[in-house]
């Protein structure tokens, strides 16, 4: 599959909302999790650990050649 079409089909995947207040975002993005299956709530979840988990290596290695 081409970048193209990756990109293609992650724009159809996107979903956004503009709140007017920090509670409207709040119960917006309640109302979004809500509506996802657990298998994408953990798939979610997954992914997010391993960004973190990427970013603590990159921190460790700058902290390493800073040394």
């Amino acid at each position: 599959m081409s970048i193209e079409e990756r990109s293609r089909r992650r724009r159809a995947r996107i979903e956004v909302h503009r709140a007017e207040s920090f509670e409207e975002a709040e119960a917006w993005d309640l109302d979004y999790w809500q509506r996802r299956t657990p298998e994408e709530r953990l798939s979610a979840l997954v992914a997010i650990r391993k960004d973190v988990a990427l970013a603590n290596a990159a921190r460790a290695r700058l902290e390493e050649s800073a040394e």
